[in-house]
């Protein structure tokens, strides 16, 4: 041990001299040792189920006194291993600071959630959205909806894309390999950039009173540009958090048609600028131009009708319920087995 000396000053022990044999110490140790022993032979004797088969030796009941349980691992939230033959990325959509919902704070919110999933030997990709009002253990002691993870991790934990990546992970059963967190306050100003993108929908679509006037869409063909776009993408007033991520992901997919089906040499000054306000408002652990996985994705998913679209929702694998006064959703069972399942069957 290192001790401060009245001068404050930093005194070395001789480890070469002898330590001093304090009798009153030693005391103090074997009369606390006794009255625990004797406490649990005491304590043994007045239990009424009495063990015939078998002996317990001394040196093992003592040793149990001092044995301390480890806190149980909850299995909802262990940390999936790597899969080679698999990639996964998780899309997270700030709310941002334009957002209506984003007034009083909770800019840092994801509303948006998808787990964009490749199995590099079938090909085969799929698009899973998970509700942003799934409530889930955000820290060993801490519950709340999982669109606060990315908040809680970059506050409180240094890095909200690695906390919200592990997070996921655990509750997914598969292992997140990057991250993408979008600002979709922004997709404004890029679906503008290209010109807008076309929305193709079987009914007419309807949103009285969340933005002040009636935005409505026919049937059919529409052409949005970048304010419709996310009219129509964060539109929830009339409809629920599940159909709203259902458009979100034809926006996405929309937004990636137009982009790859651009003639980006014809133009350069336009593309510098596209590509500019995508890098400026995308963060990601990945560097997009370089991965190999990422490149094989987009060439198998070249048309969306490659790839199987999910929405997690209470007419398969959650219920509605409250906590604190809030509603929240939560997985069948009260376990996430059936989510962990549908994401081990979804590439199949």
């Amino acid at each position: 041990m290192v001790y401060l000396n009245n001068q404050h000053n930093f005194i070395q022990p001789d480890f070469n001299e002898r330590p001093r044999f304090n009798k009153k110490r030693l005391g103090v140790i074997v009369l606390i040792l006794s009255l625990v022993v004797i406490g649990y032979f005491l304590g043994s004797r007045s239990k009424t189920i009495e063990v015939k088969n078998g002996t317990t030796p001394f040196w093992q009941k003592v040793a149990s006194i001092f044995s301390f349980a480890s806190e149980p691992v909850d299995p909802d939230y262990i940390m999936p291993a790597e899969e080679p033959d698999r990639f996964d990325v998780l899309v997270l959509g700030l709310r941002g600071e334009d957002d209506p919902d984003a007034k009083d704070g909770g800019a840092l919110l994801t509303d948006t959630i998808m787990i964009l999933s490749f199995d590099k030997i079938t090909k085969k990709t799929s698009l899973t959205s998970i509700p942003r009002d799934l409530y889930v253990k955000i820290d060993k002691n801490k519950k709340d909806k999982i669109n606060t993870a990315y908040e809680y991790g970059y506050y409180r934990k240094n890095g909200g894309v690695s906390y919200a990546k592990e997070l996921v992970s655990k509750i997914t059963g598969v292992y997140i390999d990057k991250v993408a967190v979008l600002n979709f306050s922004s997709f404004e100003k890029i679906i503008d950039q290209i010109g807008g993108i076309d929305i193709v929908l079987a009914q007419p679509f309807e949103e009285k009173k969340q933005w002040g006037f009636e935005f409505s869409l026919p049937a059919g063909t529409n052409h949005l540009n970048g304010k419709n776009a996310l009219y129509y993408a964060r539109s929830r007033f009339s409809s629920n958090d599940f159909d709203r991520s259902r458009r979100q992901q034809e926006v996405i997919f929309a937004l990636k048609d137009k982009l790859t089906n651009l003639n980006f040499w014809s133009d350069p000054v336009k593309t510098i600028s596209i590509l500019n306000s995508i890098r400026s408002n995308i963060k990601t652990d990945v560097n997009i131009w370089d991965t190999k996985e990422l490149l094989d994705l987009a060439k198998e998913a070249g048309s969306s009708g490659k790839i199987k679209k999910y929405v997690i929702t209470t007419e398969n694998l959650l219920y509605e319920s409250r906590a604190n006064e809030s509603y929240i959703l939560l997985p069948k069972g009260d376990n996430f087995t059936q989510i962990k399942q549908l994401f081990q069957d979804n590439l199949k």
